[in-house]
């Protein structure tokens, strides 16, 4: 999935298209029966989202802390983070050299997630006024985040407790980096996407972060080490969630746009990511095999998540500066189809979850392809 454009895309544009590219391959993966589920999933989180999710707050920050844009140096940090994605599917695709290209992966994570996380901080005690909220969450998903690498570093070190801290991980990663960064930015983003306030966004994210960060450490200890200890991790996510989903739905229902509109992409997010816990918990329990729910991860929460976020944020990335009618333009041809997309995208997660990924690839693939067609527009008004 490449989209050659005119000039030579800004990083931010670049990661997005690598991302779906990285999407496109882990379905691939998924319908082949010559490759592990870990392959696909470390190739859709790992080199697809990460570098992405980096880049995206390094562009965020310094609109969160009224600070100027990162320097050249920084701006590098999502390449050093690509690059450690692509050696932890180089890990899984070439086992013989697999703890060598895994370790060094996690050491360049580590980095990485260290110097984003020093930054964020030294750039929230210097803002202009008391930083947003929102800042908080960026820092809880890094430490989430670099938990989860130091657990792939402990690994040889403690190989009797392998399993174990491969589930940790995985949990931590996907539920606390993920997923607290998905929900922090998705609550300043939507409004800002329909002109639409919701004056209680900065309240919900300074009350709602200790919940969500102890729910995410709960949830990935459980599943390592205590299964008792994911119901209580479980339900401190679903009261945000639910608060959340009830602020929207009072605030956007009545969206004139709401069925090819921005809102509906981003809206269809938060719907995955209760699919995800809900089959998380199966999991967990012990009634999902670890395949099913990983699939649904992917398919239901990532999909939409990555595809929302650029339908809005993409011509702002290619064109930086005040909003034209190119950019407006761009933002609807984009957003069409939003709500068929997030159909075929939460469809397959639903199929994923309770019988794999084999016929749910077919819808989570369509979405895609949707929203690669829809990005010809870039093609020809770049």
């Amino acid at each position: 999935m490449i989209i050659l454009l005119r000039r030579v895309p800004p990083l931010l544009v670049s990661l997005v298209l690598l991302a779906l590219a990285a999407f496109a391959g882990a379905i691939i993966l998924f319908l082949s029966a010559d490759f592990s589920t870990l392959l696909a999933v470390h190739l859709a989180l790992a080199a697809g989202a990460m570098p992405l999710i980096t880049a995206a707050m390094l562009h965020f920050v310094p609109v969160l802390t009224r600070g100027p844009a990162p320097g050249g140096r920084l701006r590098a940090l999502p390449v050093l983070m690509l690059v450690a994605g692509l050696l932890v599917f180089g890990s899984f695709a070439l086992p013989a050299s697999g703890l060598v290209l895994r370790d060094t992966a996690a050491t360049l994570g580590i980095l990485g997630a260290g110097i984003l996380a020093w930054w964020i901080a030294r750039r929230a005690r210097k803002s202009l006024g008391a930083p947003h909220p929102g800042t908080y969450w960026y820092l809880a998903a890094l430490l989430c985040l670099l938990m989860g690498l130091a657990a792939v570093l402990l690994m040889h070190v403690w190989p009797t407790q392998y399993l174990a801290l491969r589930r940790f991980h995985l949990h931590l990663n996907a539920l606390g980096f993920i997923g607290i960064t998905a929900l922090g930015t998705l609550q300043v983003l939507l409004p800002t996407a329909i002109s639409r306030p919701d004056n209680r966004v900065g309240q919900r994210l300074r009350e709602d972060l200790k919940w969500v960060f102890t729910g995410a450490l709960l949830v990935a200890t459980g599943a390592a080490w205590q299964p008792l200890l994911v119901w209580p991790g479980l339900l401190l996510w679903l009261a945000p969630l639910l608060r959340l989903a009830a602020a929207w739905w009072v605030l956007y229902r009545n969206d004139p746009n709401s069925w090819n509109g921005t809102a509906t992409s981003l809206a269809g997010t938060l719907l995955g990511f209760f699919i995800v816990l809900t089959h998380g918990a199966g999991h967990a329990n012990g009634y999902l095999p670890p395949s099913h729910a990983s699939g649904a991860y992917v398919t239901a929460f990532l999909f939409p998540l990555v595809t929302g976020a650029a339908s809005y944020l993409l011509p702002l990335w290619i064109r930086p500066g005040m909003p034209t009618a190119w950019h407006t333009q761009t933002r609807q041809r984009l957003s069409r189809f939003s709500a068929l997309r997030v159909a075929l995208f939460i469809g397959a997660g639903l199929i994923t979850g309770l019988w794999g990924i084999g016929w749910g690839a077919y819808p989570a693939a369509m979405g895609l392809g949707l929203f690669a067609v829809q990005l010809r527009a870039l093609v020809t008004r770049y």
